[in-house]
C-alpha cells in the first residue's frame, strides 16, 4: 500500500500524519518505507533522531518528481510506503498522488484551513485524469473538541465534495513530544488518546485503500 500525504497549506500537520502512519505500520510488524519528498527534510530528521535513540525506524529515502515511475518498483520490497510531500502543489506532489493507492490530506480545524484545499482539489483532478480510481480523503488535524471552529472544517470539506475520515487528530502535546523523540505517538505514549486516534486513522486508510496492506 502506498499512502501519499498531500496538501497545499503548510502547518496542517502533513509530516506528523506521515511519520505516525509509518510508525504505526512499523509497530504492526510491517516493512515500511518512508519517502521524504519535502525539501525541509523533517521526516528524515525525525527518523534520524529515532535511530540515534536506538528505536526502530522505517527505511527512509528522498522522493522527487520521478516517483510515479521509480517508486512502484522500489515499493515491491515493502508492505507499506508513506510519502511526505512538500506544502505546495507541483510536480512532486502530483507524482506522489498518481503513484499512491490512497492520498490523505491533512486539514486544520477552521474554515480557512478547508478553503485552502481548493488547489489540492485541482491536483487531485489532474491525477485522476491519469489514474481514474484514485482514492483520497481529508483528515481533520489539530482539532479542538467541543468548539464551533472544530466543526467548521468538516462541514466545508464535505460541502466541497471531499471524503472526510471519521477519525480526527486532536491538538495534543503528545504528538509534538513523540515527533521530537523520533517516535510515533503509538509507541511513545500508547495510553494517550492520540495513540488511539492514529490507530483508528490507520485502519480507515487501509479500508480506503482496499482493505489490505
Amino acid at each position: 500500500m502506498i499512502v501519499a500525504v498531500a496538501g497545499q497549506k503548510g502547518g496542517a500537520g502533513k509530516t506528523t500524519v506521515a511519520v505516525n502512519v509509518a510508525a504505526e505500520g512499523l509497530a504492526r510488524g510491517l516493512r515500511v518505507l518512508l519517502v521524504d519528498a519535502d525539501p525541509q527534510g523533517s521526516a528524515r530528521t525525525w527518523a534520524a533522531v529515532g535511530e540515534e535513540g536506538g528505536y526502530p525506524v522505517p527505511t527512509v529515502v528522498v522522493g522527487d518528481a520521478s516517483m510515479h515511475t521509480t517508486l512502484p518498483t522500489r515499493a515491491k520490497s515493502f508492505d507499506l510506503v508513506v510519502v511526505d510531500t512538500p506544502p505546495r502543489a507541483g510536480d512532486v506532489q502530483r507524482a506522489a498522488i498518481i503513484v499512491a493507492n490512497v492520498t490523505v490530506i491533512p486539514c486544520g480545524p477552521s474554515g480557512v484551513d478547508a478553503w485552502a484545499l481548493a488547489t489540492t482539489s485541482d491536483v487531485l483532478a489532474q491525477a485522476r485524469a491519469v489514474k481514474p480510481k484514485l482514492r483520497a480523503a481529508v483528515v481533520i488535524t489539530k482539532q479542538r473538541p467541543r468548539t464551533l471552529v472544530g466543526r467548521t472544517a468538516r462541514e466545508v470539506c464535505e460541502g466541497a465534495g471531499f471524503q472526510v475520515l471519521r477519525t480526527e487528530l486532536t491538538d495534543r502535546v503528545a504528538y509534538i513530544e513523540a515527533m521530537n523523540a523520533g517516535r510515533g505517538i503509538g509507541v511513545y505514549a500508547p495510553r494517550d488518546p492520540g495513540a488511539e486516534e492514529v490507530r483508528a486513522m490507520f485502519d480507515e486508510l487501509i479500508t480506503l485503500a482496499g482493505g489490505k496492506v
